[in-house]
């Protein structure tokens, strides 16, 4: 898939935009579509949670 045709997620303004239209340092991404890139944040949050948990797991 070609960058412009992904999906990424603005951490400036909180847009969600098509293309690279962004700093790299204020993008997240790439997603395969729109909603998945609104969810950018969350997904975030989510995987953050996950890796936390199995570091306690990995001490314990």
């Amino acid at each position: 898939m070609r960058d412009e045709d992904q999906w990424y997620y603005c951490v400036k303004d909180g847009s969600v935009r098509q293309g690279k239209e962004s700093r790299g340092l204020e993008r997240m991404g790439p997603y395969p579509d729109r909603a998945t890139a609104a969810r950018a944040l969350e997904i975030a949050k989510e995987r953050t949670r996950a890796a936390d948990e199995a570091d306690e797991k990995w001490r314990n």
